[in-house]
């Protein structure tokens, strides 16, 4: 059973800093993309970034470059999103999910995606 699991999230003041995990179970890791999407309330689903497992290749969103960064820890199963210099328009749950490739449009292709943790960033 393909499982991902989110956690990290919390509230922080702007400025900040949080790190997200998700822990991935249930297929091989190494052969899929793992992808970090957003969604705050009345706004649109965004998608922040990705690595793809198989040769290490990342992407991230314009809104977040220079600020995010995403890692892969292949021996455990994880992914990591660093989120420094945090903003309140930031505020989201941040999920992770699974799909074919990395790239602007990765989301396109998730198949699986885990509950999400709320990161809340205050002014």
């Amino acid at each position: 059973e393909v499982q991902l699991v989110e956690s990290g999230g919390g509230l922080v003041q702007a400025g900040g800093s949080l790190r997200l995990s998700c822990a991935a179970s249930g297929f091989t890791f190494d052969d899929w993309t793992i992808g970090w999407f957003r969604q705050a309330p009345g706004k649109q689903r965004e998608g922040v970034s990705c690595i793809n497992n198989r040769d290490g290749s990342t992407y991230v969103s314009d809104s977040v470059k220079g600020r995010f960064t995403v890692s892969s820890d292949n021996a455990k199963n994880t992914v990591y999103l660093q989120m420094n210099s945090l903003k309140p328009e930031d505020t989201a749950v941040y999920h992770c999910a699974r799909s074919p490739g990395c790239g602007k449009y990765y989301y396109n292709g998730m198949d699986y995606w885990g509950k999400g943790t709320l990161v809340t960033v205050s002014s």
